[in-house]
C-alpha cells in the first residue's frame, strides 16, 4: 500500500491487497482479500469490494482496435456501492450510491451507473455508456459501447447489443441502443445498432430487433415485429 493513499482507521482491508498512491477510501470501507485499487480512485462510505477485484484500470488496446475518447478522470464510486468478486472497472467512469455490480462483471472506462441499478454476474458494460437509475442488468447480459439505457429497464439474461452495422468494415461512428424509462428486454433478445426502444416497451425473449421499437408496445419474433393486442400474453413474452 502507498504511503499517500487516504484510507480511514474505519476500513477493513483483506490480505494481500494493493492500494495505489491518490486512492481516497470513504468510512466503513470493506477489500476483500487480493484486490488491486488503482491509482487515484475514490470510494465513498459503506462499500464492499470483494476479493480479486481491479478497480481503476486504465484501458489499453492496440493499433487494430477501434479508438475512443475518453476523460482522464480517476474512478468515482459512491457510497454504498457493493461490488463482488473477480469484477473489473475502469478508470473516468462514476458507479453512483446504492449500485450492486455481481462477481466476474465488467464496467468499462467512461461509464456512468446511475443510483439504485444492478449488474448482474459476468455482465459486461462497454465503453462510453450511460445507465439510468434502478436498472437491472441480469447474468451475463452485453452492454455494447455508445449505449444509453435511461431508467428503470430490465434487461434480462444474456441480452446482446451491437453498435456497428458494418462489423468492421467500415469506419463509421458506432451507435448502440438506446433503451428508454421503464422498457424490458428479454432473455436471449438482440439489439442491433441504433435501434431505440420506446419507453415503458416489452422486448420478448429471443427477439432481433432490427427497427425502432414504438413507446409503450410489445415486440416478438426473428426480425421483431410489434404483436397484435391479443397475443399480448406473459407466456408469449417471458
Amino acid at each position: 500500500m502507498e504511503n499517500d493513499a487516504y484510507i480511514p482507521e474505519s476500513a477493513v482491508v483483506g490480505k494481500f491487497v494493493v492500494i495505489e498512491e491518490g486512492v481516497q477510501l470513504g468510512e466503513n470501507v470493506s477489500i476483500g482479500h487480493h484486490a488491486v485499487i488503482l491509482k487515484g480512485t475514490k470510494i465513498g462510505d459503506n462499500v464492499h469490494i470483494g476479493s480479486h477485484c481491479v478497480i481503476g484500470i486504465k484501458p489499453g488496446g492496440n493499433k487494430n482496435m477501434r479508438k475512443f475518447k475518453h476523460s482522464k478522470q480517476h474512478l468515482v464510486i459512491g457510497d454504498n456501492v457493493r461490488i463482488g468478486s473477480h469484477a473489473s472497472i475502469y478508470s473516468s467512469s462514476s458507479i453512483d450510491k446504492d449500485v450492486f455490480i455481481a462477481d466476474q462483471a465488467s464496467i468499462r472506462e467512461n461509464v456512468t451507473i446511475g443510483a439504485g441499478t444492478i449488474v448482474g454476474r459476468g455482465a459486461i458494460v462497454e465503453v462510453n455508456t450511460k445507465i439510468g437509475r434502478n436498472c437491472t442488468i441480469q447474468t451475463l447480459g452485453y452492454v455494447t459501447a455508445e449505449t444509453h439505457i435511461e431508467d428503470n429497464v430490465f434487461i434480462g439474461p444474456c441480452v446482446s447489443m451491437s453498435n456497428d452495422k458494418y462489423m468492421g468494415t467500415q469506419n463509421e461512428k458506432l451507435k448502440g441502443p438506446y433503451i428508454c424509462n421503464g422498457s424490458k428486454i428479454g432473455n436471449n433478445a438482440s439489439l442491433l445498432p441504433g435501434v431505440t426502444v420506446g419507453k415503458k416497451s416489452v422486448v420478448g425473449a429471443g427477439a432481433v430487433v432490427t427497427h425502432d421499437v414504438p413507446e409503450k408496445s410489445t415486440v416478438a419474433g426473428v426480425p421483431a415485429r410489434k404483436m397484435k393486442e391479443k397475443e399480448n400474453t406473459d407466456d408469449t413474452v417471458s
